[in-house]
């Protein structure tokens, strides 16, 4: 073994002998158990970051620790296609590069141009992955829009079209007026800003209130621009001040139409007025009340967020009504939502219309992609009725079938699942699955996986013009059936028919409702066991934590704050480092201010790692909490523990080399220190395998770390080296036999988390014994405790000497003394029992804690001071030059 370690090297190795060997091509043992982990599959919007490399990690370590249990093991892997994000991270790219839009390329060209980009954002994910050290044979990998997830789509599309669980329908949804689609509840971001709160007077109808001085209502709005679209104005029927103005009609501002007073339980009367406009066509709330009060709706928007010339009318239900009493001033037509809303309060206040304004906060929906603010709309979208899918879901997880971990998240999941609403499906986008329906000219549906199967299967004929559905499906539509049809479903599979349910899936709280409950919901409806009943898609489900950085602030390229693994993995000059996080913006205020908090952070650039550091840190951090912060300087400590790791094998293996000593597990004469070690190892081996079954991993890494660096180095291999450098014989052999088994049982624990430098140092350890072991760690049994412990005090002898060696390294730090300086120590009014225990280890306490004479004493001199006096189990110890 050289010296010192060196990551990169070893690392390109070994990825490359798992490969050549075909060791993630494990035959299928149909008499052991199976194990399987679909990944996540991570979006083709680019690089990976962090918080892929932390949940890749974990997963990897899972295949690994059951791969050498001998089970039949499966990491599944998949790139998802990410509908929203991939179209609007290349509308950008080709806006910033060729100041075009998607519409200048049309959609078959723009359709291209993103196939292109995932091919080549196909090969950077799977370097990262591979760089990481995952288990799993890329060769295999699957993509939400391969040919064979298609045909998965399609056919779990039409089954729940075919029993009548989708439909389409016109429903009030959030708009991104910049993406130009439909946006789900859980894509929003409520952000409060700073607003107007407008106080505008609605004048009474012609007669309406003739017999009151009182001639017009104060109305108090946030969004006058939707003027154009109020049907009503509502009260709230406890208001006694408006109880006499039910049912008259009072006027649109800026217009000749009127719309109806009427009481509403919703009005607050200590809002503004008490007044407030129902505009059902742009706002949730006056939506509810449209319906309960059969309203029209007026879409005063075109799908671009401008005004439109001509406004769209529905009744209630939705329907299209013609009404040519509402009509938009020509002036405002085309205008943004800003521009009119300026324009609007203008012209209010030339009429003098506008009472007053308040400046108020209000809370706007934004979109987690486009950055906009949201606007409601009515659109006709395509629905999945999830009531009756989300009860045996949600039975599946009571009656204990599937297992969140940790237990506190079965709340979320439940509290969700049990006031679920139906699942918008359909977004207005180019990218991603066209949705199998196809119309004829009079807008009949007709599915089917292509024009030619509807026309087979409706019979019809070539000349009638079919239309195929111009949307796509949500994203999360083809991730819901991942579980099942990454692994071939639904053609016949071997693959599905052994692994299928998952054992694993591993996911952050943030999309419980996004993905996890969804793939229950439609793996338990379309895929059924051998007797006819729901099968779940995974049996555990681990929910870990959302990445930060070392603040607790969310990454983002805006911030300045985002850390791609490989960069730690390999190392950056801060020069490339700054080149990276600034590519592709060009606001210069932002581009300074990341160079800044690089520079703060990393002045020298950030130093390569190695990727076995970085799936320790990842693991030590897999704990429960909602947001764990990540510190390069946790990724240094786990660095220098594989260089402490590195060293101490190097050690051993240089001692044993040549040695006549057999490695074999067998009873021997095992010294105490020997027995005490051993016993070690049997506890750590015993909490190691408790916790890693019980998915806490942090922990697993704790007791390791804490066994190796200081148990084993710090105490076993100091007292290992007296007998080497001293050549006690009768120590020897026991002494090799003792360092060879931790170190080997130890490797094999460690290789799940570590997996280069445990096969680096297991192929200089395994040439000592060449025709018992295999060449490469994966393919060794998994550790077994040691079988043959002395039942005696030796244990409990050897705690006693590691605390009073301890207790001298305390003296001597507080005295400055050089900790391998030697010095006389003494032992005041000992029993005869703890005298014997010090005398038959005096060798130990004078070679670890560097000692020179030992004195035993009934009394404290009277020149030595109390605070120079140390005291451990009874025993008081000083020392002296």
């Amino acid at each position: 073994m050289k010296n010192p370690y060196d990551s990169k090297k070893i690392e390109s190795y070994f990825f490359m002998f798992w490969k050549k060997n075909n060791l993630f091509k494990k035959k299928l043992n149909s008499n052991k158990d199976n194990f399987c982990i679909i990944l996540p599959p991570p979006n083709i919007t680019g690089d990976l970051h962090v918080g892929h490399a932390f949940q890749q990690s974990i997963i990897d370590i899972f295949i690994r620790y059951n791969y050498m249990k001998g089970n039949n093991v499966l990491l599944q892997s998949g790139i998802d296609h990410a509908g929203i994000s991939t179209q609007s991270i290349l509308e950008k790219k080709i806006y910033f590069y060729e100041n075009k839009n998607r519409f200048d390329y049309g959609r078959k060209n723009f359709i291209k141009e993103i196939w292109k980009w995932k091919e080549e954002s196909e090969k950077k994910i799977c370097y990262q992955i591979n760089k990481l050290g995952c288990f799993t044979d890329l060769n295999k990998i699957r993509f939400t829009m391969d040919k064979d997830s298609c045909k998965a789509v399609n056919n779990v599309f039409l089954k729940l079209y075919k029993d009548k669980l989708i439909y389409k329908k016109k429903k009030l949804m959030h708009w991104d007026v910049k993406l130009r689609t439909v946006i789900s509840d859980l894509e929003i971001e409520n952000r409060e800003i700073n607003g107007k709160l407008w106080y505008i007077k609605y004048f009474f109808s012609e007669n309406s209130n003739k017999n009151s001085k009182l001639n017009f209502l104060e109305i108090a709005t946030t969004r006058p621009e939707t003027i154009f679209g109020d049907v009503a104005v509502a009260v709230n029927p406890l208001d006694a001040r408006y109880n006499n103005l039910i049912g008259k009609y009072i006027k649109v501002p800026l217009t000749n139409r009127s719309i109806p007073i009427i009481q509403d339980d919703y009005v607050k009367m200590d809002y503004g007025s008490g007044c407030v406009k129902i505009t059902p066509g742009h706002d949730f709330n006056d939506f509810s009340i449209c319906k309960n009060h059969k309203l029209n709706i007026i879409n005063i928007l075109t799908i671009s967020g401008k005004i439109c010339k001509k406004p769209k009318v529905y009744d209630f239900n939705g329907n299209s009504v013609s009404d040519t009493n509402i009509k938009i001033p020509k002036e405002l037509q085309g205008l943004s939502i800003s521009e009119a809303r300026n324009n609007i309060v203008y012209k209010l206040n030339r009429k003098e219309y506008i009472t007053k304004f308040e400046y108020k906060k209000v809370v706007l929906p934004f979109g987690d992609r486009s950055g906009d603010i949201l606007e409601p709309m009515l659109t006709n979208q395509w629905y999945i009725k999830t009531k009756k899918l989300s009860e045996v879901a949600i039975e599946a997880v009571k009656e204990k079938k599937i297992k969140f971990i940790s237990k506190q998240y079965e709340n979320m999941y439940f509290g969700w699942m049990e006031n679920i609403k139906d699942w918008c499906i359909s977004r207005q986008l180019w990218w991603g699955h066209r949705i199998p329906i196809w119309y004829d000219v009079n807008k009949n549906q007709y599915p089917g996986i292509s024009e030619s199967d509807v026309r087979d299967n409706f019979k019809i004929n070539k000349e009638e013009i079919l239309t195929q559905e111009e949307d796509v499906l949500d994203t999360w539509f083809s991730s819901a059936i991942w579980s099942f049809a990454s692994l071939g479903w639904p053609q016949k599979s071997i693959k599905f028919d052994t692994f299928h349910p998952t054992n694993l899936i591993i996911s952050g709280f943030d999309i419980i409702y996004f993905w996890i409950s969804r793939m229950i919901m439609l793996t338990m409806y379309i895929i059924k066991d051998s007797f006819g009943n729901p099968q779940i898609p995974f049996k555990n489900i681990f929910i870990t934590g959302l990445i930060r950085d070392k603040n607790g602030i969310k990454m983002s390229k805006s911030k300045g704050n985002v850390i791609d693994p490989i960069d730690i993995i390999d190392g950056i000059s801060l020069e490339d480092l700054i080149k990276k996080r600034t590519k592709e913006i060009s606001n210069i205020k932002l581009i300074k201010k990341i160079e800044k908090i690089t520079k703060k952070e990393f002045p020298n650039g950030i130093q390569n790692h190695g990727a076995d550091a970085v799936r320790l840190s990842m693991a030590s951090i897999s704990c429960s909490n909602r947001k764990i912060n990540i510190d390069i300087k946790k990724i240094i400590g786990y660095k220098n523990f594989c260089n402490k790791l590195w060293n101490v094998s190097k050690f051993i293996i240089i001692n044993l080399k040549n040695k006549k000593v057999s490695f074999e597990e067998k009873e021997i004469n095992l010294h105490k220190i020997d027995n005490w070690i051993l016993h070690k190892y049997n506890k750590v081996f015993k909490y190691y395998k408790y916790n890693i079954d019980n998915f806490r991993l942090d922990l697993v890494v704790n007791i390791l770390y804490e066994f190796i660096w200081h148990q084993f180095c710090d105490w076993y291999i100091e007292n290992s080296k007296i007998i080497f450098k001293n050549n006690i014989i009768s120590r020897l052999n026991n002494t090799c036999y003792t360092l060879f088994f931790i170190l080997e049982n130890s490797l094999k624990m460690l290789h799940p988390f570590i997996p280069f430098i445990t096969e680096e140092i297991w192929k200089n350890l395994s040439k000592m014994v060449r025709n018992e072991r295999k060449n490469t760690t994966i393919l060794e049994f998994f550790p077994k405790k040691y079988l043959f412990l002395k039942k005696d005090n030796s244990f409990n002898e050897i705690e006693c000497i590691k605390n009073i060696i301890t207790c001298i390294r305390k003296l001597k730090f507080e005295k400055k003394t050089k900790f391998n300086k030697l010095v006389d120590v003494c032992f005041i009014n000992n029993s005869y029992e703890e005298k014997i225990i010090i005398l038959n280890n005096i060798e130990i306490i004078k070679n670890i804690a560097f000692v020179k004479n030992v004195d035993f004493s009934r009394s404290i001199p009277k020149n030595v001071l109390k605070k120079d006096i140390k005291i451990i189990n009874n025993i008081k110890i000083y020392i002296y030059n």
